[in-house]
């Protein structure tokens, strides 16, 4: 091969690299998880919740005190329910289930 050809092909190499590698790089970069926490027990007995990460749409809440519903996620992926009595919560949206941290029952 002569120089002019194997610089072509060298150059070739690298450009394909090059264009390659943002892909790689999305393709490894870890999806934000969902998380929900619960707040500490306020004046009125209740606890706040409040989650970030999920999918815009529908989601169940339930929690070991027997309170459970459906919210609503927003488009930012967050909620926010007030006022619900003290356990520990779950979400589950889809086939995701993610535990609520913060509760000290």
């Amino acid at each position: 091969m002569n120089r002019r050809t194997r610089l072509c092909v060298l150059c070739s190499f690298a450009a394909a690299s090059l264009l390659a590698a943002p892909a790689a790089v999305a393709a490894t970069s870890a999806v934000p998880s969902a998380t929900c926490s619960v707040s500490g027990v306020l004046p009125n007995g209740k606890v706040h919740l409040s989650g970030g990460g999920f999918t815009q749409g529908p989601a169940y809440i339930y929690g070991s005190a027997g309170f459970g519903g459906t919210v609503e996620i927003g488009q930012n992926g967050g909620f926010q329910v007030m006022d619900v009595p003290p356990a520990q919560y779950t979400v589950r949206q889809g086939g995701e289930v993610t535990e609520c941290s913060g509760f000290n029952g």
